[in-house]
């Protein structure tokens, strides 16, 4: 499980990198499942929760990024 502040540290495209290799790694953990090899169990929830995480900040930032835009437009 990664901490909120190892996100909000990370570029945007670290970010996105981040997501990518997350889901990859649920679907590793969906099919550790199907064929019972799974070490822990929760992985998979603690692997949506980084993702959850991760999408969030990158709207907080898209969104500020916006909001910045829109007062320089003003």
């Amino acid at each position: 499980m990664t901490k909120i502040k190892d996100i909000r540290t990370k570029t945007d495209a670290e970010l996105a990198t981040f997501v990518v290799e997350t889901r990859a790694a649920i679907a590793g953990a969906h099919v550790d499942l199907k064929t019972k090899e799974v070490k822990q169990v929760k992985a998979i929830r603690n692997f949506k929760r980084d993702i959850a995480r991760a999408l969030t900040i990158q709207s907080e930032r898209e969104l500020a990024n916006l909001e910045a835009q829109e007062a320089t437009h003003e």
